[in-house]
């Protein structure tokens, strides 16, 4: 039985014909890259040094400058709630417990672990417990002024 020479680190090597060495231009004629050694004849890309900066389309306006400026930016601390008017709450009967997770089953709000806000645009005819992670000025007024509680709830 033949016994084949162990695999290590000392006597590792790439496959036969697996490694090509690199083209040396600018050597002359008879080294296969003399002459214009792959740079062509003239122009910006022949000469030493040459470099275009990036984005440089040629004198024509860049893409950069045609597309107009977006305004504005997002905070990567702002908390976004889901928001909820007064007048939407009017579809709970009296004394039920408005909370995120009854918001999301009525379809009022998509995510039952998202933060909500309870806003005060409309009228408020039911006594509701909401609870919520937000609520504006006139939304308290108006829950409270229809004999309900609006009560905080901690993220």
């Amino acid at each position: 039985m033949e016994s084949k020479e162990e695999i290590r680190l000392h006597n590792l090597k790439p496959a036969p014909d697996s490694r090509k060495a690199r083209k040396r231009v600018g050597r002359g004629h008879g080294a296969g890259g003399g002459g214009t050694s792959g740079r062509g004849h003239k122009g910006q890309r022949a000469r030493s040094g040459s470099r275009r900066k990036p984005g440089f389309e040629g004198g024509q306006m860049p893409l950069v400058r045609r597309i107009p400026k977006l305004g504005g930016f997002t905070p990567r601390k702002r908390t976004v709630y889901a928001l909820v008017n007064v007048h939407q709450l009017d579809r709970f009967t009296t004394d039920d417990v408005v909370d995120p997770v009854a918001l999301a089953e009525a379809g009022l709000v998509k995510k039952e672990r998202g933060r909500v806000k309870i806003l005060g645009s409309g009228e408020l005819n039911t006594s509701l417990t909401v609870k919520a992670h937000a609520f504006s000025r006139s939304a308290r007024e108006k829950i409270e002024a229809a004999g309900g509680k609006a009560e905080v709830v901690s993220p």
